[in-house]
């Protein structure tokens, strides 16, 4: 996962790439730290074809306003530049899974 550190750099990845997985987190945040791994591993080994991209929401506060996020870590899914999914503290990998997986099987087949 590509750390980034502008919300231009973010942009252009979204709007340069077919799929996007933007992985928000904040500063002192143990959910955060401990769920970034397996987002990172599941999206690995089940999902290669999305760029995967993570931003700290504390060096870039203007990324709260532009994709309306209020608690980190949050998880945006982007297909086509349109946001498919979105997740946020209490995050079920499962369910991640299962929702991103039918939309990948179907964009990328």
């Amino acid at each position: 996962m590509k750390q980034i550190d502008t919300l231009t750099q973010i942009q252009k990845t979204i709007k340069e790439s077919e799929a996007v997985l933007l992985y928000v987190s904040a500063p002192n945040c143990n959910v955060c730290d401990a769920l970034k791994p397996k987002v990172t591993e599941l999206f690995d080994k089940k999902f290669p074809k999305i760029v995967q991209i993570s931003a700290n929401i504390a060096d870039i506060p203007e990324l709260g306003a532009q994709f309306q996020i209020f608690s980190a870590p949050a998880i945006l899914i982007f297909f086509d530049r349109k946001e498919f999914a979105r997740e946020g503290r209490n995050v079920s990998l499962e369910l991640l899974q299962s929702r991103v997986e039918k939309i990948y099987n179907l964009y990328f087949s």
